[in-house]
């Protein structure tokens, strides 16, 4: 006898706006974005790492742009990027060793994440470019 699949009806939400994603899930898609920030402007810093090695005439060019407040901005933002990415991947490897995965822990853990990337940000950032 032939089996017959009932196909459900579920509903559907396809108003992007309405949305709410859990905090793990915005971690999550953050995670994503940052890896994929970081390896596009990655050719630029090598760009300015190597321009500033040339001599010393582009040296001061380089030392020059960096004192711009928009490019110090990218930069900031480029730190929190990376600093992001790193917490959250040392959190999804904590996931994959099976720790966390409870509903609370994960909620407390991507806390933990923010939190702990933002402060590391300043501090860092505040370091390297103020």
């Amino acid at each position: 006898m032939a089996e017959i699949t009932i196909k459900k009806m579920r509903p559907k939400n396809l108003d992007l706006m309405t949305i709410r994603l859990p905090l793990p899930g915005i971690l999550s898609i953050i995670h994503r974005v940052s890896g994929a920030g970081i390896f596009l402007l990655l050719p630029v810093l090598l760009w300015l790492f190597q321009s500033s090695l040339g001599s010393a005439e582009t040296f001061a060019v380089a030392k020059g742009l960096l004192t711009h407040p928009l490019v110090k901005l990218v930069l900031f933002g480029l730190i929190w990027l990376y600093l992001h990415h790193f917490c959250a991947g040392i959190r999804y490897l904590l996931l994959d060793l099976h720790l966390g995965v409870e509903l609370e822990s994960a909620r407390r853990s991507s806390k933990i994440v923010f939190a702990v990337s933002i402060a590391l940000t300043f501090f860092i950032g505040g370091a390297l470019l103020w």
